[in-house]
């Protein structure tokens, strides 16, 4: 039987939310690179993220769940339990796509510097409904095997094409980047190879301090998300860190296109320690960034999803500030 909880102290809400429980107030999710899919044909919100998790919600302040909604191939590269990280949900024509980074912790395929180097990849699933469950497309690799890769994410470009916006996880290559790569019309498979659209190193308002004490831009991104502003502009949000500050910044392209180039703001456009952002309208009509927040909670190291109100109305993206619905 359904058990409806009407009201919930946090740490109620949190068991509740692990024994599949309902009415769950938003700042009690623990909740990893919280993306949200507007369905109006359902009139529902779905929020996923890093863990492979489902909720759903009228009104973007109680949530149902956590529903269990990826099933991945688990006699495939991904192993019999991936970690799965930063969850996407995307509408492209009929389908309803669930683009995720799957780790299997079993294969090492690189060591650098001496640290091993785990098989991590973007992959995508379908479903026919929002609520999934969600199933590989296919079985091809999107991206090359032998290259750590994260944060996977879908824009259709102006020239009608889907792609794949995606890092290539600094671990590896020592200079985050983040880069795209086409994919075919049903999702199925990419095409061709990827390419760089900007490093870590481009950032103006990151920072890292090295080895005897030198500081230059962080070597780290994460989440990137596309938009168009009010007036055609194309933006990317996409985070990394100020020293130990989780923080996001955003990019702009001057050609309108994946293609760029690409140029950074000199400051960051959201709060110190809320990142990994995606942007969305809501019922009402509102444009809200949802991202999560990085802090200790009683001595626990937590994060947990937040909304804010974004302005896209002219040439760049405006954070109004935080949203409580």
């Amino acid at each position: 039987m359904r058990k409806v909880l009407t009201t919930l102290c946090g740490a109620c809400a949190l068991m509740a939310a692990a024994a599949g429980q309902y009415r769950i107030p938003t700042d009690s999710i623990r909740l990893s690179d919280p993306c949200v899919l507007a369905d109006s044909a359902s009139g529902l919100y779905y929020m996923t993220g890093t863990g492979g998790k489902l909720w759903k919600s009228p009104d973007l302040a109680m949530w149902d769940g956590p529903y269990d909604v990826a099933r991945p191939d688990t006699a495939s590269w991904m192993g019999r339990d991936p970690m799965i990280w930063a969850a996407e949900l995307h509408r492209h024509g009929d389908k309803y796509y669930y683009f995720a980074t799957f780790t299997n912790r079993d294969v090492m395929i690189d060591t650098v510097a001496g640290t091993p180097i785990e098989r991590r990849a973007c992959h995508v699933l379908v479903a026919d409904r929002p609520g999934g469950p969600y199933r590989p497309v296919s079985d091809c690799d999107y991206l090359p095997a032998d290259k750590p890769t994260l944060d996977g994410t879908l824009w259709v470009d102006t020239d009608g094409k889907p792609y794949m916006v995606y890092c290539h996880e600094w671990l590896q290559n020592n200079n985050g980047t983040i880069e795209k790569i086409e994919l075919s019309p049903d999702l199925s498979r990419s095409l061709g190879e990827g390419r760089i659209l900007f490093r870590a190193s481009d950032s103006p308002w990151s920072r890292e301090r090295f080895e005897g004490g030198r500081v230059g831009p962080n070597r780290v991104t994460d989440g990137p998300w596309l938009f168009r502003t009010a007036t055609g502009r194309l933006g990317m949000i996409w985070t990394s860190w100020i020293y130990n500050v989780y923080t996001q910044g955003v990019a702009y392209s001057e050609s309108g296109t994946l293609d760029g180039p690409w140029v950074q703001e000199a400051e960051p456009v959201t709060p110190p320690d809320f990142g990994h952002g995606m942007i969305f309208t809501d019922f009402a009509g509102r444009t809200l960034l949802s991202c999560h927040s990085h802090k200790d909670v009683d001595g626990q190291y937590v994060r947990v999803p937040h909304f804010f109100e974004v302005d896209l109305s002219g040439d760049k993206l405006r954070v109004a500030g935080l949203c409580r619905p």
